[in-house]
């Protein structure tokens, strides 16, 4: 009976004297490049040095924030490798396929992992966009570079990104436009400096997925031509436009067209009298916005 006894509390106490708190075994272990020592228990080790040293003194010094320096200065030590995207994402945020690198004063395109989709950089110093930029970047749908200081744009820099939806390069210092992407949707270039003579001839004509074209608060001296029919916003307030023809918006020999997808035209602050072209308005279903006397 003794024996089954010493048996029965062996069996019952023995599991619960093995195994760590459930915090240790869940905790994340860091290790700097080139060595096998673990940061987490470094940090560890520091902690507990310190908290001797503070009961010692007696002196009132907030343990989890020296905790959070030191292992802060011991990651921002960390070289990074060509295997890893560490550089960007610890300037910038990568969120399941997304960059945010905003209003923090880069003046370059940072190296993106291959899987980014959406890549937000407002409000940077950003004054070139290079070919390389986006070479191996394949996978981008959506590019926001307002509020840079964008003066050129590489030739070729959005040709490989046949998936890119959505575009904006608005408050930027562009003059002329770069080649664009044929699955755009929407293009912002508001508040540039483009002239007429920066956008080519066929700029838009083959992007027939285009709905909505910002180019307000330019310097065009005329309607871009060559519209695409899926267009069903256009913005171009407060350029220089003088004069548009019959064939700007519809065509003129064909009475019976009529674009059924345009919702919207501002042409508010351009010096030119919208009354004295009323035929270039027939196949519209709406009249654009801007000064009729």
């Amino acid at each position: 009976m003794e024996t089954l006894q010493a048996t029965f509390f062996l069996f019952v106490f023995v599991p619960l004297v093995n195994p760590a708190p459930p915090l240790q075994q869940e905790s994340l272990q860091f290790y700097e490049y080139d060595t096998d020592v673990p940061m987490g228990s470094l940090t560890q080790q520091d902690y507990e040095m310190q908290s001797k040293d503070i009961r010692k003194d007696g002196t009132n010094i907030s343990l989890d924030t020296s905790l959070i320096l030191q292992s802060d200065d011991t990651q921002l030590d960390v070289p990074p490798t060509k295997d890893t995207n560490l550089p960007t994402c610890l300037l910038c945020v990568c969120l399941s396929g997304s960059v945010y690198c905003e209003e923090i004063d880069i003046e370059a395109v940072p190296p993106l992992p291959k899987e980014t989709a959406y890549l937000y950089a407002r409000f940077n110093k950003i004054k070139r966009i290079a070919a390389s930029d986006f070479a191996d970047i394949t996978t981008l749908r959506r590019i926001d570079f307002s509020g840079n200081r964008i003066e050129e744009i590489e030739d070729g820099a959005f040709s490989k990104l046949l998936l890119l939806e959505e575009l904006s390069l608005a408050e930027n210092r562009l003059v002329k436009l770069p080649v664009l992407p044929p699955k755009l949707t929407t293009f912002n270039a508001n508040q540039n400096r483009i002239k007429s003579r920066g956008i080519k001839a066929n700029a838009f004509k083959k992007l027939t997925n285009l709905a909505y074209l910002y180019l307000g608060h330019n310097a065009l001296e005329s309607v871009p031509l060559n519209l695409p029919e899926s267009l069903r916003i256009l913005h171009l307030q407060y350029n220089n436009i003088t004069t548009i023809t019959d064939d700007t918006f519809c065509k003129s020999n064909n009475t019976r067209y009529i674009r059924t997808r345009m919702d919207e035209i501002r042409m508010e602050g351009n010096p030119i009298v919208l009354a004295k072209h009323v035929n270039a308005f027939s196949c519209l279903r709406m009249l654009p916005v801007g000064t009729y006397y």
